[in-house]
């Protein structure tokens, strides 16, 4: 029963990494916690593991597809590196029930965030045709990379639920490439945020192995499929259900701990 809910939680991971460039990512600590009952010192950087493996496996038919703004990704990974660090060190020093609320918290901003978000692509950033004022949008994409990779290494999370909203809104990119560039600096994050847990990880590699095939599976599939789907009405649902689960992880604090 375990390996078939791991499976089948890694693959709805991996398929929203692949449909939305993230958000699957800010749902794998809450699953590997309350529905693997793994503890959240080992989910952390569980997450980060699986997230960043999965989303580079997502990343490489956008890369073929020449899906990516890399001047951007490497804008966002670069800063985020030291944050994504920071962050995880953050994570080791806060008590459980303190991480947890903190990232119900960061679940409704993201869930707030993507109803809010609109179809149209920002032009605050744009110059005549599809390129980008660098000048103009290096001061909107550092601070954006510092603040997406200290949520990376403190929650485990890939990022992405916020990374593609900044490069469709702020930098002007067409949704298709932010998807893209969004999954290549998940990668990148994920691997920042994983450093600082590498004195004294100790997981359960089994559990880590199943998740992570399956979310690479879910990923490839819904890159290959995704332009199929209707991703304004996805998002939608998606932001009812990641307030449902900041909810229950909110109870879970309040009441069982």
């Amino acid at each position: 029963m375990t390996l078939t809910l791991t499976l089948a939680l890694g693959s709805v991971i991996g398929i929203l990494l692949g449909l939305l460039g993230g958000g699957g990512s800010i749902l794998a600590v809450p699953v590997l916690v309350y529905a693997l009952g793994i503890p959240l010192e080992q989910a952390v950087p569980m997450s980060l593991l699986v997230v960043g493996i999965a989303s580079l496996f997502g990343a490489i038919p956008k890369v073929a597809a020449r899906q990516v703004q890399w001047r951007v990704a490497a804008v966002f990974a670069a800063t985020g590196f030291l944050a994504a660090f920071a962050g995880g060190a953050v994570n080791r020093i806060l008590p459980p029930a303190v991480t947890m609320t903190g990232f119900a918290a960061v679940m409704v901003v993201a869930g707030i965030r993507m109803l809010s978000e609109t179809s149209g692509t920002g032009t605050a950033c744009r110059v005549e045709g599809s390129g980008i004022n660098w000048r103009r949008c290096t001061s909107r994409a550092i601070p954006a990379g510092l603040g997406v990779g200290f949520l990376t290494g403190l929650f485990g999370v890939g990022g992405g639920f916020l990374i593609v909203p900044a490069l469709v809104l702020l930098l002007g990119i067409e949704m298709s490439v932010a998807v893209g560039t969004s999954l290549v600096i998940v990668t990148a994050n994920s691997g920042s945020g994983l450093v600082a847990y590498l004195g004294d990880l100790t997981l359960d590699w089994g559990v880590v192995a199943a998740f992570t095939v399956t979310a690479i599976a879910g990923s490839l599939v819904a890159g290959r499929f995704g332009q199929r789907i209707d991703r304004a009405r996805l998002q939608k649902w998606f932001a009812y259900l990641i307030f449902a689960v900041a909810a229950f992880v909110v109870f879970q604090v309040i009441v069982v701990t």
